[in-house]
């Protein structure tokens, strides 16, 4: 991208609303932390343009596949989601920014040169698939270590070979201004996603064991109807002392060590029983509603810390606490970490439903108040009493038949309880637009579209099979008991059907 090309600036907001304009590459490098919310690694990064000022639009990311084969189907794919997308929310774009950000493998002896190069052809394949479409892509910029390139500039004046140093973090203008707008950058994808996986030290031995005895004492219980009712009382009694020692923990510096802490207060025992309850539809729905108010942080904290216990060949059941935590995310205004964890859960379980639902719901840009105030009705009928003004409760509700989280989107939404919504799928995210004339004083970071891709299918060897029902699409760390036994994994993933649903068919999640 020429430095002397017309500004990319903002229009649409009130008059008296600070413009910030985005001149060259620099700026545009800058700038996707705060479109993102967060330093998108390893990551497709694609933001539509609209009018003679290059206004920001609706944004996609996806993470980069490995595997060069599967690129050009990605290109055509991407470039299709973000322009029907827009025209589906709006105008149709007048032009793309791309971006490609990637590291070098810390293990490896690539550089971030070498990086930009062994990208060059996707960048040239999401162009030619962007141009197909009449929407010229104006600027296609790898990011990688700390500089940045751009696909577009053939002047070595201003994009030279061995690229441009990214400015200092929190040091541009452009930072001041979205610090001055309360926008926030939560660090790398990686390290948001970090939070959340599951334990790689000698203790999490010690946690699959665990949740075996716990399984094989569960699974008895909840064929009997009654005694899966009680599994479901025990599991919220149980969330609901573990969520009051987290609240009344000392305070931790940072993320590290405030995650280290929430560890250190659950015991193994204690994450194995709460895990297995919440495979539990109607358990999960009611632990839902704590979504707001003093109930709000705690939650989030002990469902990011179950996510991190579902290991080895456990890695399934992390979809319900992944799912909780995107959800209570979402409903206290943070979208990127709600998308993150969302992400994480359907990759965890592509067809857990309640994921499906919220994850779709969060990037068509809805307001998680409609699902809120459905949990509030449902709680206080069930309860028979007012809640408090901030809808804050401590006691856990008695898990009974009836509706719930899922019937409570579905009802909000206006989608089916028993059939789905499109979702993204395979790591695709979109981000929504804001409400018109909300008050962001960098407009240049206002988006006037929302994206909502289809279904991103890549080419697989055998069509109609999803890889993680394949034992070779799986990682070994997955695979049901480690050493690619699949009859112990058929008895496993039966009992976690019937810990989850209480029906041996494992339907309506």
């Amino acid at each position: 991208m020429n430095k002397h090309r017309e500004p990319h600036g903002s229009h649409g907001l009130p008059e008296d609303d600070p413009q910030l304009t985005l001149r060259n590459p620099a700026d545009l490098a800058d700038a996707l932390p705060y479109l993102m919310g967060f330093h998108p690694t390893d990551s497709i990064v694609m933001v539509a343009l609209h009018g003679r000022r290059g206004r920001f639009g609706g944004r996609l990311r996806l993470g980069i596949p490995r595997a060069p084969g599967e690129w050009p189907h990605v290109a055509e794919q991407l470039a299709e989601c973000l322009v029907a997308g827009s025209e589906r929310r709006g105008p149709r774009p007048d032009g793309i920014i791309v971006f490609l950000c990637q590291d070098p493998d810390p293990l490896g002896d690539t550089t971030a040169g070498h990086v930009m190069e062994r990208l060059r052809p996707l960048a040239q394949l999401l162009r030619t698939a962007c141009g197909a479409l009449d929407v010229p892509v104006l600027e296609a910029l790898c990011i990688s270590d700390g500089r940045y390139w751009s696909y577009c500039c053939p002047d070595a004046r201003c994009c030279p070979p061995e690229g441009n140093v990214l400015a200092l973090p929190g040091t541009s203008v452009l930072a001041a201004a979205a610090t001055f707008a309360g926008l926030q950058v939560r660090g790398s994808l990686r390290e948001m996603e970090a939070r959340l996986a599951p334990w790689r030290r000698p203790a999490a031995a010690d946690q699959e064991r665990a949740l075996a005895a716990g399984e094989a004492a569960l699974v008895p219980r909840v064929l009997d109807e009654e005694e899966r009712l009680r599994v479901g009382r025990d599991t919220l009694d149980l969330a609901g002392r573990v969520m009051r020692r987290l609240s009344g923990a000392p305070p931790a510096t940072g993320r590290t060590d405030a995650d280290a802490l929430d560890d250190a207060l659950i015991t193994h025992e204690e994450a194995a029983a709460l895990l297995l309850g919440l495979q539990d539809r109607t358990t999960r729905d009611r632990a839902a509603e704590w979504m707001e108010g003093p109930d709000a942080a705690p939650a989030l904290r002990l469902w990011r810390a179950l996510a991190r216990r579902c290991v080895g060949r456990y890695g399934e059941h992390a979809a319900a606490p992944l799912t909780l935590a995107g959800w209570v995310a979402w409903s206290t205004g943070d979208e990127p970490a709600a998308r993150v964890a969302l992400g994480l859960a359907l990759r965890a379980d592509p067809d857990y439903q309640f994921a499906q639902l919220l994850h779709q719901a969060c990037n068509q840009g809805l307001d998680p108040e409609a699902l809120r105030r459905c949990l509030r009705e449902e709680r206080r009928e069930r309860e028979g009493a007012p809640l408090m003004e901030d809808g804050a409760v401590w006691g856990p509700g008695i898990p009974e038949p009836g509706p719930g989280a899922g019937e409570g989107m579905a009802r909000a939404f206006g989608v089916g309880a028993s059939g789905r919504i499109p979702e993204l799928g395979a790591g695709v995210e979109a981000v929504p637009a804001r409400e018109s004339g909300a008050p962001v004083p960098v407009s240049s970071l206002d988006p006037d579209a929302a994206v909502t891709p289809r279904r991103f299918r890549p080419r697989r060897k055998a069509p109609g099979k999803s890889p993680v029902n394949r034992k070779d699409g799986m990682p070994a760390s997955t695979l049901p008991d480690g050493n690619g036994s699949t009859t112990a994994g058929s008895a496993r993933r039966g009992a976690r059907r019937i810990s989850r649903t209480g029906r041996p068919d494992g339907t309506d999640q």
